[in-house]
């Protein structure tokens, strides 16, 4: 998988362990291993823009996803794809989180990941299905970790 990650956020963050985990959930949930990934940790004004440009919302937000090639679930066999962007706020996630910054940001960076490849929690059932997805996938990588 090639991950660019990008930190301008000026807060410290492990960006290893956030390209782990995106990594770890790609792989798990059947992405071509030569698709690509960009990660970005900005600013609370940063997002901000992004925030009312993309959705329309006013103020901050902990993370938003752009996907790119419109990928699926267990796609690795249509071969490699730009999967999109994760946009991630440290600064607004540290405050709004309830662990450390670190683990939040590597639940906020699998949610992204979930996000990017169609993944919604909009409906009931949707949000039963994208967050336990995304607590197993959690879970599962810091258990190897």
């Amino acid at each position: 998988m090639k991950i660019e990650l990008e930190n301008n956020s000026h807060v410290e963050c492990n960006e290893k362990r956030i390209a782990s985990i995106a990594e770890f959930s790609l792989n798990k949930l059947g992405i071509h291993p030569e698709s690509e990934l960009s990660i970005r940790l900005v600013t609370e004004e940063e997002i901000s823009e992004l925030h009312m440009k993309w959705m329309n919302l006013p103020g901050p937000t902990d993370v938003l996803s752009f996907p790119m090639d419109e990928m699926k679930p267990n796609s690795v066999s249509n071969g490699p794809g730009i999967i999109g962007d994760i946009v991630l706020c440290p600064a607004y996630a540290e405050k709004n989180g309830k662990q450390t910054l670190e683990k939040e940001l590597e639940l906020l960076t699998v949610h992204g990941v979930l996000h990017l490849l169609g993944f919604d929690h909009v409906e009931e059932e949707e949000h039963k299905v994208m967050f336990g997805l995304q607590d197993k996938t959690l879970a599962e990588w810091r258990k190897g970790k």
